[in-house]
């Protein structure tokens, strides 16, 4: 008769993994609409794409464009359902970026349209389609 001794930090390894279920996230279509002036001119916008504690990039920047659409989509293997995206907009300036608004909600199974009111004035339009989980 063999005796196998498990940790009990390599059984909540294995646990842990086993719990985990990922999904793919792609967040796309983004564009804004009325970005704000300011003294030097009309805005140079950008956005920062963050999805949980994941850095997902940035977009170009748009120079002197109030109305900008942005090209660049976004995909994320590691999403999980109720991860916060997060949508950072920015003009950037030669010295300082100034942030124009921060665009924030939990993620939901599914294909989703929404607006965001800026706080710095405009609305950021933006689609995320998030797959159902595998598990791992």
């Amino acid at each position: 008769m063999t005796t196998v001794m498990i940790s009990y930090s390599s059984l909540f390894v294995l646990l842990l993994g086993v719990s985990l279920s990922f999904a793919q996230v792609k967040i796309f279509n983004l564009r804004a609409s009325d970005l704000p002036s300011d003294l030097l001119g009309i805005t140079d916008g950008y956005v920062k794409v963050f999805c949980g504690p994941a850095a997902l990039g940035e977009t170009t920047v748009k120079d002197n464009n109030a109305n900008p659409w942005w090209e660049e989509e976004f995909t994320y293997f590691k999403a999980q359902e109720n991860d916060v995206l997060r949508l950072e907009v920015f003009d950037e300036d030669f010295l300082i970026h100034d942030l124009l608004g921060v665009c924030q909600r939990k993620l939901r199974v599914g294909s989703y349209k929404h607006d965001c009111y800026l706080e710095k004035g405009g609305t950021l339009h933006y689609e995320y389609t998030l797959s159902a989980p595998v598990q791992k």
